[in-house]
């Protein structure tokens, strides 16, 4: 797919207040650690994740997600009454129904003609949402849309936590390795037809995405029944699944991404990738040849924030000068299910 007119306008975010640190996770699963003869500093030297974050208990996702969608409109000159489409794109939401998109648009104050409601993909939802906004300027539909998304760590990890340390063995602590990589935060990103400001803004050139929907049992999150009235939170994961055929996918969308794109690993300035982990991002970035010095990565202290962590990424990224004018930057999406998403931006 290769688009003619639309802008990535602004991105905003919110980062969560609470710093968790992977020693004090381990410092909660002794008693997990010391029936399975673990030694601490198993999470960060598999995982590469030194801190995360968490919102405070009862934090309202909505609110957070409004809160970084503001400020992607104020910094892109864009007025709630101009948006033609809200999309609410986390794996967290605040019910199953309304969309939590209503409440996002109702804080907002967007309100009329606008298609207002929540896109679900795993980690892939916020790149899905902007294709979604893409398709519909593109077509002449809207002049701009925002996707937002918050994501929320705490709950399915006191969760892991708890159970852990009730029932250890180490077939749970391998599945549940990757809940303790998660992060929590919320970003929003503004797309438009660049009509919104005279000012060089970032070019959405195009993109692919390939799925193998075969390997959907990897990583799981859920509920599941503890008694007849009672559902607990669950998160299951092949992580050597997700690596092995993770990579391998990313390779083959690379390859596509390369002829519809018409870049290249040489004509590429800089990469964006889904935030993992350690291992996960060097032999992505190995496979594909991208230096890791052309990838800026916030892994190491903010974690996996599924929906988020990409666009929150791009965003500090930019603020820091990785991404400059003129650069050529690919954003490399892979989200559980498994899908995998590449866009190509033309950065301004």
């Amino acid at each position: 797919m290769r688009y003619s007119r639309v802008y990535i306008a602004a991105t905003g975010y919110e980062l969560a207040p609470v710093v968790v640190t992977s020693d004090s996770l381990e410092q909660r699963l002794q008693p997990a650690y010391s029936a399975l003869h673990i030694a601490p500093g198993q999470l960060q030297a598999l995982t590469g994740i030194k801190e995360r974050r968490w919102w405070q208990p009862g934090q309202s996702l909505a609110v957070a997600a409004a809160k970084a969608g503001s400020k992607a409109l104020q910094a892109g000159g864009v007025a709630a009454r101009d948006l033609g489409a809200v999309l609410y794109a986390s794996v967290c939401r605040e019910q199953y129904e309304p969309a939590t998109a209503c409440q996002v648009a109702a804080l907002l104050g967007v309100h009329g003609n606008a298609a207002v409601y929540d896109l679900s993909n795993a980690c892939l939802g916020v790149l899905n949402g902007i294709l979604e906004l893409a398709n519909r300027i593109e077509l002449g539909q809207i002049r701009a849309g925002l996707v937002v998304a918050c994501e929320t760590s705490r709950e399915i990890n006191e969760t892991m936590l708890h159970r852990l340390n009730s029932e250890p063995s180490m077939s749970l602590f391998t599945q549940s390795l990757a809940t303790f990589t998660g992060g929590s935060g919320a970003a929003a990103v503004l797309v438009t037809d660049g009509s919104f400001s005279t000012l060089a803004q970032p070019r959405l050139i195009g993109g692919v995405h390939l799925a193998e929907p075969e390997h959907h049992e990897l990583c799981r999150w859920g509920t599941e029944p503890v008694s007849a009235d009672v559902h607990r939170p669950y998160m299951k994961t092949d992580a050597v699944g997700v690596m092995n055929h993770g990579v391998r996918l990313g390779q083959r969308t690379w390859q596509a991404f390369c002829t519809e794109t018409g870049l290249s690993a040489a004509t590429i300035d800089r990469t964006i990738c889904h935030q993992v982990g350690e291992a996960h991002q060097q032999l992505i970035l190995q496979q594909i040849g991208i230096p890791p010095e052309k990838d800026f990565s916030t892994f190491p202290w903010l974690g996996n924030m599924g929906t988020v962590s990409l666009p929150l990424t791009a965003a500090l990224a930019a603020e820091r000068g990785h991404l400059r004018q003129g650069h050529q930057v690919a954003m490399l999406g892979i989200g559980s299910g498994l899908n995998c998403m590449m866009l190509a931006v033309d950065w301004a």
